[in-house]
């Protein structure tokens, strides 16, 4: 099956449909939710362009990180992409640590992703990070880590799918709070 899906760098002729997913309820950040989605949204509103330029940052020198608990820690180098399908359909983000695999326990992933619900089932995920892995092994990586809820079957789909081999369950530090993580590795 072929998909009528691409990948986009965030840019300004998009923004408007990344907005209206926010305004729908969408939020691109599955551990911050509903607050995640209104800090962007007043991001927005501020500076557009700022806005999007911020979500590409390979050399990591923008403002440090939110977590669930208001905690902030160091932006890792990251690059953003929004999935596109005549419309906005979902973002896929990758990060990594210079000179290294590894990423400091605050990080629970090289690679994020969220498709907005109404086009969700439809493979864009799949899609999405299949085309994320040859970038990630660009920038030297040998693998990626990713990880989900125990109970999110269809983001392990999405990674088994691309060759993800499962790892182990974890308990996430308490900035995340302490909750159940599986962790799955794709190697490149």
């Amino acid at each position: 099956m072929m998909l009528n899906m691409e990948l986009f760098q965030p840019a300004l002729p998009y923004l408007e449909s990344y907005s209206d997913a926010l305004q729908r309820g969408w939020s691109p950040d599955n551990m911050r939710g509903h607050a995640a989605a209104e800090e962007e949204l007043r991001r927005i509103a501020s500076n557009p362009r700022e806005f999007v330029e911020s979500l590409t940052d390979p050399d990591g020198k923008g403002p440090p990180i939110a977590h669930p608990d208001g905690s902030r820690f160091p932006r890792l180098p990251g690059v953003a992409f929004w999935m596109w399908d005549g419309e906005f359909c979902g973002s896929i983000g990758l990060r990594w640590a210079r000179g290294t695999n590894e990423l400091p326990p605050y990080c629970l992933g090289h690679i994020g992703y969220a498709v907005v619900p109404w086009k969700a089932h439809r493979g864009y995920a799949t899609r999405a990070l299949g085309l994320v892995l040859p970038m990630a092994r660009e920038r030297g990586l040998g693998y990626v880590d990713i990880t989900t809820d125990p109970d999110n079957v269809a983001s392990q789909r999405v990674i088994l799918a691309n060759g993800g081999i499962f790892q182990r369950q974890f308990r996430t530090v308490e900035t995340y709070g302490g909750t159940t993580k599986m962790l799955f590795r794709i190697q490149l």
